[in-house]
């Protein structure tokens, strides 16, 4: 490597990022810490976890100095460099939503799909970052929406938590599976119930996300009667959720509900007058169509009143 570093490069100079680079959801470095990292410069900070050989090239990326990355790689740093924990740049332009680094290290030979020992990808951070710049340049760029072993984490799933719902619907619509199931998660759906984010809710189902499907013995639908979402469940309701499965304790969702609460009179409502044949019909002819040709219903050559009717619009 040749060439001298700017003074704003030098490894002692660097201070610690606001979020964890190994995983978007952990806390940052203490303050206390901070000191003690410049002395020790790309030493293991032990709050976190093995962080070592964390590189120039990662700083200027998760602080999105463009310059000093182009710099960097002119200068020799490769664009895949890594740290213990298999970070790569890629991952903190991400997780720092910084379009440009993004784009420099991908013309640069990033890995779009590289991976964490964790599992977690460039695109997983942008999901956690609900960067849609990032998120569409990386798809772009031949990025996979899907893991490789069902246990790593999943960007469909991050951003269902998250409420990132451009994010939702841009992985969708790359072929992004709905329904994919994470062990410890369950479904996306599960998932943006369990964080009462109603519009990735209302996205999932839309595409034809199976409205049962939770975590196990536990559907969605129980899952935002505990949040105490009345229009999830409303939403839910709509989209043909069965309100007498019961979950690991042998209850149903109106058993959960808050006693006089407006979740529970939703519920109670709904089981003394159930679905009319209008909706009967629609979920039926939904189910029929199939979820890979839910796309198709506006091309169908169908009265727009129809079409609008099978789309819940």
């Amino acid at each position: 490597m040749t060439g001298i570093l700017p003074r704003e490069l030098c490894a002692c100079e660097i201070t610690a990022p606001e979020m964890s680079r190994k995983r978007g959801a952990d806390p940052g470095a203490p303050p206390e810490l901070l000191p003690e990292r410049k002395k020790t410069c790309w030493g293991i900070l032990t709050s976190q976890g093995s962080w070592a050989d964390r590189s120039p090239l990662h700083e200027a990326a998760s602080q999105g100095r463009l310059l000093a990355l182009r710099t960097l790689l002119a200068q020799g740093y490769h664009a895949n460099i890594v740290t213990i924990d298999h970070v790569s740049p890629l991952h903190e332009a991400c997780l720092s939503g910084h379009v440009a680094c993004v784009r420099a290290l991908l013309n640069a030979g990033a890995n779009v799909n590289a991976a964490t020992i964790d599992g977690v990808t460039p695109l997983y951070n942008c999901c956690t970052s609900g960067s849609v710049g990032c998120l569409e340049l990386l798809l772009q760029n031949g990025a996979h929406t899907h893991t490789t072993h069902a246990h790593f984490p999943s960007a469909l799933h991050e951003a269902c938590k998250r409420g990132n719902s451009q994010c939702v619907e841009i992985l969708l619509s790359h072929g992004a599976d709905p329904d994919y199931e994470v062990s410890h998660l369950g479904s996306p759906l599960y998932m943006s119930c369990l964080h009462r984010h109603t519009e990735c809710s209302k996205i999932l189902l839309h595409t034809g996300a199976r409205v049962n499907v939770g975590r196990g013995a536990d559907s969605p639908l129980h899952v935002a009667v505990r949040a105490g979402g009345a229009d999830l469940v409303s939403l839910l309701l709509e989209y043909g959720a069965d309100v007498n499965i019961r979950d690991g304790n042998n209850q149903r969702a109106v058993e959960l509900a808050a006693t006089g609460g407006q979740t529970q009179q939703l519920l109670q409502s709904f089981e003394v007058s159930p679905r009319t044949l209008c909706q009967l019909c629609r979920l039926q002819i939904r189910s029929l169509i199939g979820r890979s040709r839910l796309k198709l219903l506006p091309v169908l050559p169908l009265p727009p009143l129809l079409t609008d009717y099978l789309d819940h619009t």
